[in-house]
């Protein structure tokens, strides 16, 4: 990656739950775990465990220069919550078909 930015995926070993209110939006036990250089890790889980009957999505996209074009899901009181890289660049493939959150608890 460029002047010293670093992304890594790993394989997550912790159960990681989402909730909203009194929502469970999802639960895994299988996420990954992105490490990118100035960024808190963030947990990517596997959409299957995720539940995207409650979610929306939203008519936004951010673009990264090192992961791609980001779409992103919202809740009737939480614009933008969810994110996701349909088609990611080749660096960071292992997160296609994940989803990411801003606040996951990891137990």
């Amino acid at each position: 990656m460029a002047d010293g930015h670093t992304i890594t995926i790993e394989q997550g070993t912790r159960h990681v739950r989402v909730v909203h209110g009194d929502q469970v939006l999802a639960e895994s036990e299988r996420p990954l775990v992105l490490r990118e250089t100035g960024c808190p890790p963030r947990y990517y889980i596997p959409a299957e465990d995720v539940r995207l009957d409650l979610l929306t999505p939203s008519d936004t996209h951010t673009y990264c220069p090192f992961k791609g074009t980001a779409s992103y899901w919202s809740l009737p009181d939480a614009a933008d919550l969810v994110w996701a890289y349909p088609d990611p660049k080749p660096d960071v493939s292992e997160i296609k078909d994940h989803l990411c959150f801003y606040e996951v608890e990891v137990s």
